[in-house]
């Protein structure tokens, strides 16, 4: 296993002048020893260049790789010692499934028995022991995965595993079980994993790190409860949560922030830069309450969805717009009546030109 730090940017044309033109904006950044990591973003946003970028794929046009200290900038995935697990599975259909986890350490001359003990193993991990002597063509998809995932697993020195996208071709009632299973993986063998996804439920449940990417850059580095209740940026808050987190704009002073004419005091203790913000509140923690209510807002109800474990609130004032998490018992409340929600309280975070106010 090893430790990977980055430090690094990379453009696909030559000399860029602006952020635009780079696919991944200078970063500095450690995957530690161990560690179960994801990429999570959008299409486009870099996590695959920068997955590439580390298993030896792609070289970055500027900057360098260290593995354990070691600059591995220039080297090859074979001399990084990367397994990287692909959106699609790369498999040998005509082998058996025991020929194609072997295959990896009868390609560097280990021992027989010592390969049967290791491929043994790997497939009782993996849950494919009854299916060693199977031609691996006529698997399902996600069986095949777990063959491609094992080829990676079957070396006992593998440096890291990357994941990119590995769960996109399988059946949605088959994926938690492989993720489950490559969870499971990362707690017994302790492998440096790191994982590239746009399924934040897939970057949440399988990594202790997501690191969160926009248009090349990695704005939030954090655990899923990081992410969730302190959004460093309004891109995570949006990104993050279904729905994302409600954003609503105001002026500020130290002590409050006015939005739609409303004059909002911030909890004691306190204090905000003078100016626009952004007031951010997860719809969970919007609450109904009475009129006048210290901290709530008046908003005309636009739409109720009742969920059955829920009721989803969207209602408005001005051209501001809120979603509240609300208990069932509020479905009987009709579009274009005017309601209070408080806005205000532990779990609200302010933002100045888009990052958090700490």
């Amino acid at each position: 296993m090893a430790r990977i730090e980055l430090d690094l940017a990379h453009a696909y044309k030559p000399d860029p002048k602006q952020d635009s033109d780079y696919a991944l904006l200078p970063l500095n950044m450690t995957f530690e020893d161990g560690g179960a990591y994801a990429l999570l973003g959008p299409s486009g946003c870099g996590k695959t260049t920068l997955l590439n970028i580390m298993s030896g794929l792609l070289a970055p046009s500027q900057g360098r790789v260290l593995f354990d200290g070691q600059d591995v900038t220039l080297a090859s995935p074979p001399e990084r010692n990367i397994a990287q697990v692909f959106q699609f599975p790369v498999i040998y259909e005509t082998m058996t499934v025991g020929e194609n986890l072997a295959f990896p350490l009868r390609n560097r001359g280990v021992a027989k028995a010592q390969i049967s003990q290791r491929v043994g193993a790997i497939a009782e991990i993996l849950e494919m022991s009854g299916q060693l002597n199977q031609r691996a063509a006529g698997l399902s998809a996600d069986a095949k995965q777990k063959i491609s995932l094992g080829r990676g697993l079957v070396r006992p020195d593998v440096s890291a595993v990357l994941f990119d996208e590995p769960l996109t071709v399988i059946d949605p009632h088959l994926k938690w079980q492989l993720r489950r299973k490559i969870k499971q993986i990362h707690h017994d063998l302790k492998l440096t994993m790191i994982y590239v996804t746009h399924d934040q439920v897939e970057a949440l449940t399988f990594a202790d790190h997501v690191v969160v990417m926009t248009l090349g850059r990695a704005v939030q580095v954090g655990s899923a409860a990081e992410l969730y209740e302190k959004p460093s940026h309004t891109f995570v808050g949006h990104f993050i949560g279904s729905p994302g987190m409600n954003f609503l704009t105001g002026e500020a002073t130290q002590n409050s922030i006015t939005i739609g004419g409303v004059d909002l005091p911030v909890p004691a203790g306190r204090s905000l830069p003078a100016g626009t913000l952004k007031l951010g509140v997860r719809p969970e923690y919007v609450a109904l309450v009475a009129p006048h209510t210290v901290g709530a807002l008046p908003m005309t109800v636009a739409k109720m969805q009742d969920v059955g474990t829920h009721v989803m609130l969207t209602a408005s004032l001005d051209s501001h717009v809120l979603k509240a998490r609300l208990s069932p018992d509020t479905a009987q409340l009709v579009p274009g009546h005017t309601v209070w929600l408080q806005v205000m309280g532990e779990h609200t975070c302010f933002y100045k030109n888009e990052e958090i106010v700490r």
